[in-house]
């Protein structure tokens, strides 16, 4: 009988044309005879955390012994409630582009930027111009004009400076900053990121300010592009499965399955 309680509690079953026991059962009486009552002890016991994949990216890890209503929290959590680093501030001192200054600085707040939120400090309000503690400055400074060498009509080789990228983006040191941190230290976290394309005779003469902030006040601060989960499956073959239907079950599946 625990057994069969155990399955209910934990498992969401997919049948032929339904699944069951989708509803949830987080809270304390859902069974009887199983104690559901928040125990830090227990829960400390049962549940842990397996990285699966890691790299700069992306990041896929398994938890197990916690329901799917506080992993759906911890999602929430990613994406609204990690402070990050983003561009707030635009000074425009020439835009001779044909994108709109607005565009221009909404554009650039939505580069992500490649420096550790736990090393500034949020910005104190009424605070416009920042401090070397909680805000980053950048400069792009770029002029589009024709290649005198160029013998085709590709864009690419006609014009130079033509396609205005987030590398173009120079990190600016503030006070001691250039003391707490090395060139590549702070920078944008791609630099194939394409803000505006220029023609000859069009330039761009920008600074901005980035500081600290989380998803909540604006997903420009939000640290992950896309945050999911999914319950993990557990297969239970009813009969055994040979020859030629195994290899086409294991098609099925992922690899590893």
């Amino acid at each position: 009988m625990a057994g069969v309680i155990e399955d209910i509690r934990t498992r969401l079953t997919l049948k032929e044309y339904a699944v069951d026991n989708t509803h949830s059962t987080n809270f304390p009486g859902s069974h009887v005879g199983y104690d559901d009552a928040l125990n830090l002890k227990n829960f400390k016991k049962n549940f842990k955390v397996d990285i699966i994949r890691l790299c700069d990216e992306f990041l896929e890890f398994d938890m197990v012994g916690i329901d799917a209503a506080i992993v759906n929290a911890f999602r929430r959590i990613l994406i609204s409630e990690v402070p990050t680093m983003a561009i707030e501030k635009v000074f425009v001192n020439n835009n001779t582009s044909i994108i709109q200054d607005e565009v221009l600085a909404h554009r650039l707040g939505l580069i992500p930027i490649y420096a550790d939120p736990r090393l500034f400090e949020y910005v104190s309000e009424g605070d416009m111009n920042g401090t070397p503690s909680d805000t980053i400055v950048f400069e792009l400074k770029i002029r589009c004009s024709k290649n005198p060498n160029a013998d085709t009509t590709d864009p690419d080789d006609l014009y130079i400076n033509h396609k205005v990228y987030s590398r173009h983006l120079k990190w600016i040191p503030i006070g001691n900053q250039a003391d707490l941190f090395k060139e590549g230290d702070i920078r944008p976290v791609d630099d194939d990121i394409l803000i505006a394309k220029l023609r000859p005779g069009q330039k761009l003469d920008l600074r901005m300010h980035c500081i600290k902030g989380i998803g909540k006040d604006h997903i420009k601060f939000s640290p992950v592009a896309t945050a999911s989960y999914r319950l993990l499956p557990e297969i239970t073959l009813l009969k055994p499965v040979y020859g030629e239907q195994a290899h086409r079950l294991q098609t099925c599946f992922s690899p590893g399955v």
